[in-house]
């Protein structure tokens, strides 16, 4: 089956899906921060095949999320840790877990509730903030084209922002 390829779009979401986008990339990343570390691991954490598992791993580490180490106590054999790119994609799944546990949540009962260690306090819903603190959605925030943007996102920029932030008596 034929996959679309983003990595060619200007736009940062798109280029993150391409690396991290497929299901199995975040579940092992999941994994990693519960502190799996050895093939077998994954695999019975999440029931993948063997070379699925296999493409995974290596393609995480191609892209430097995932790094190979050897375990000690096993010759040659090696663990996957999270990279500083890895460990960056933890508020990802945050966010994902918290809109699961919101959307998604059996029973009405999240499975896992997320305390910080250093309190014993439960963690706060993720948010976007502005400068003052409070929460904000997508219609308070505007878009501004950076430093990297092409004429072809500044049109999407200018166009997002006339259709999300423009006159409210328009709409019909």
């Amino acid at each position: 089956m034929y996959r679309k390829r983003f990595d060619g779009m200007d736009c940062s979401i798109a280029r993150a899906l391409e690396e991290v986008g497929e299901w199995w990339t975040l579940l092992i990343v999941r994994e990693c921060t519960q502190g799996s570390r050895r093939f077998d691991e994954f695999q019975s954490g999440l029931g993948i095949a063997r070379n699925v598992l296999t493409a995974r791993l290596e393609r995480l580490t191609e892209l430097e999320i995932l790094e190979r180490f050897p375990v000690a106590e096993r010759a040659n054999t090696f663990g996957y840790r999270l990279t500083s790119k890895g460990e960056d994609l933890y508020p990802v799944l945050v966010a994902l877990m918290q809109w699961g546990d919101k959307w998604l949540r059996p029973n009405g009962k999240p499975p896992i509730a997320l305390v910080e260690h250093a309190s014993g306090k439960p963690v706060e819903a993720l948010e976007v903030r502005g400068s003052g603190g409070c929460s904000l959605g997508y219609r308070d925030v505007r878009f501004a084209a950076g430093p990297g943007a092409t004429k072809k996102t500044r049109a999407v920029v200018d166009n997002r922002n006339e259709r999300v932030l423009g006159d409210p008596e328009e709409e019909g």
